[in-house]
Order: structure tokens, then sequence, then C-alpha cells
């Protein structure tokens, strides 16, 4: 009730914005910002209003977010999307006050697909905190089951070289040369980066993390990769399925940065929400809308409204003391990053 009175107060005090806003929380040619013009674009047809894209970059994709949750979703025509690594760091940074207590427009729940180098086992990876997930699939697939926490960071600082210091283009360049001998990309990415350097004989498919399933809270294999998902390795690899805290805590981490990797959110008090839910469904049923948006992330679809609302409260129930423990610890201390347990979050 009171978030609800906050809300409506909002609604008064903000100015309210021409047709509707998207608010993009990085600089225009980023990812995320091309793939919401390229959406917001499809949209458009099917809208009596235009949607405008409103750029608000700043502290690592956190600061537009923040500010459309604590003021600019007062305006029930302003809309906000989020990226993967907005998932990953509300579960880990404190300067984080968005919550994913909103309504779904749509969210399309992506993959990493994950290549090393032929002739090595992939151990020098480009450090990252959006790598997370990676380094946990790592961790299992080299260390195998039944370890506890200490052993598992153990094991993984033994064997992996976590490298530093390394933007994006960086470590594209870095696989390339053989300079490192693991790299991950969205899909999209890798057909462009990485499988030219499979088809020249040089890299190989590793393994993926699989889409999740909202219906069981499980994944499945990607049919655009069949046969690398993580879990289906593993189990060949070691002769039992993945299991334990530490495995747990890997599903929370992948489920989080991949099941929301892109998403589209209004305030759940908006009358425009169902207008907005309309178009985008008949974009996800228009052949020319459905290969524009492929182009750019791959060959996934969308979670629209109500299934989308469920999408989400599925992947927050992972958010599990045991497994959101693990996350940290093992974030913090093995692979060096500066992160914070969050008690709030804690169901």
């Amino acid at each position: 009730m009171k978030k609800l009175l906050a809300l409506c107060l909002m609604a008064f005090t903000t100015v309210t914005m021409a047709n509707y806003t998207l608010v993009v929380p990085q600089g225009p040619g980023g990812g995320l910002s091309v793939w919401s013009q390229i959406v917001a674009t499809e949209m458009n047809k099917y809208l009596d209003e235009e949607i405008v894209l409103k750029h608000l970059p700043g502290a690592g994709n956190i600061a537009g977010v923040n500010e459309w949750h604590e003021s600019l979703q007062g305006d029930s025509k302003v809309m906000v999307a989020t990226s993967g690594g907005n998932a990953i760091k509300f579960l880990t940074n404190p300067s984080v006050v968005y919550d994913y207590d909103y309504d779904a427009i749509g969210i399309m729940n992506l993959n990493i697909v994950v290549a090393k180098r032929v002739g090595t086992d992939g151990s020098i990876f480009p450090k990252g905190l959006g790598h997370a997930p990676e380094a946990f699939a790592i961790a299992m697939l080299f260390c195998g089951p039944d370890m506890t926490m200490e052993q598992y960071k153990a094991c993984f600082k033994e064997n992996v070289n976590w490298v530093p210091g390394m933007k994006q283009k960086e470590f594209r360049l870095a696989f390339k040369r053989g300079e490192t001998t693991g790299s991950r990309e969205n899909p999209a990415a890798f057909k462009k980066h990485i499988k030219p350097v499979i088809d020249a004989g040089e890299a190989e498919m590793w393994f993926h993390h699989g889409i999740l399933d909202a219906s069981t809270g499980n994944h499945s294999d990607d049919a655009n990769f069949p046969g690398y998902q993580f879990e289906i390795l593993f189990e060949e690899k070691w002769g039992v399925a993945p299991s334990g805290e530490f495995y747990d805590a890997y599903k929370l981490v992948k489920s989080v940065r991949d099941g929301l990797q892109k998403a589209i959110f209004i305030g759940k008090w908006s009358p425009h929400a169902e207008t907005l839910r309309a178009a985008l469904e008949q974009v996800a049923n228009n052949p020319d809308s459905i290969a524009a948006i492929q182009k750019k992330i791959g060959k996934y679809g969308w979670t629209i409204g109500e299934a989308g609302n469920k999408h989400v409260g599925v992947i927050m129930s992972m958010v599990t003391e045991d497994a959101y423990r693990t996350l940290i610890d093992f974030t913090q201390d093995a692979l060096g990053h500066e992160v914070e347990y969050k008690e709030s979050l804690v169901k």
C-alpha cells in the first residue's frame, strides 16, 4: 500500500513526457540501446503514439534504472529497458534500488554460448562480474561434484586464470589471437565473432547454460546449440547430474542474468500496460519484426505480460539464503569481485 501511494504521488509530481518513453540505462550504440531501438521501432507500427528512447547512462547501467524506479515510473507512459547486467547487479551491488516489482511488457530469455581454443581446456578466461555464470560452470566441469565451497574455490583458483582488465572488444581479439583460451558471447555475437574462429579450425563449442522454463524452474537444451547444455556435459563427464548448494548458486546467477537478459517493464499501476503488450504481441507474431530482432540477439522468443510476471517470480524464488550466500562468497573470494550480500532479497 505504501508503495502504491508513493507511485501515485510520483504521478502528480513527474513531468509528463510526450508519447511513450522507453528509458535505456546506457548511451546510444550499446547492446541494450540497439535492441531497444529495434523493438521500439517494431512496436510503433501497432501503436497510435510513438515510443521514444530516453538514454540515461551511468554507473554501469545502474543509474538510469534507479532513476526510473525512484521517479520516472510515476509517469504511466514511461517504461524501462533492462539487461542481464542490471539483473546481476540487483543481486550484488548495494547502490541498486530497483527491485523488479513491476509489470512486464515483455522479456527475452536468452542464452550465453561459451567456446574454447582447440587443444586447450579453456582455462584462460576474461574476468567480469557478468561472466560469473561461466565461472561457476567451469568450476564444476573442472572440479566435479560433491565438493565443499572451500574446495571449489581452491580448485577454481588452481585451474583457471581469470584474466582482469579486458573490455569486450579486447577479450574478443585476445581469443582470436590465442592469448585467452576461453570466450563467451550472446548467440548473435557468437555467430559474428566466434563462429569464424571455429570454422577456421582454431576453436570449438564448449557449453551453454540452457533456457529457463518458468513452468519447472529448470533449464532445457537450446535448440540453436543442441547437446552443449552445461547439465548435459556435466553428467557425461562425471556420471551424475549436478546438484547441491554450489549448483543452486549457479542456477540462481544464470537464471537472473539470462532469464532477464533483455526486458521491458512499466509501473504496476499503469493503464497503458495492456496496449503496449498488445503491440508487442503483434511484433512477436510478425515475421519481418521477428527477423529484425533476431538479427540482433539470435533466435529467441518473447515472454509477454502476465507470463513475464510469472517468469520474474520464478527467478526471484531462487534467491534462497544458501544459494545467495554461496553466490556472493564464490564471486567475492574466488573471482575477486566486490559484491555485497543484500539481506532484503532473501525470501
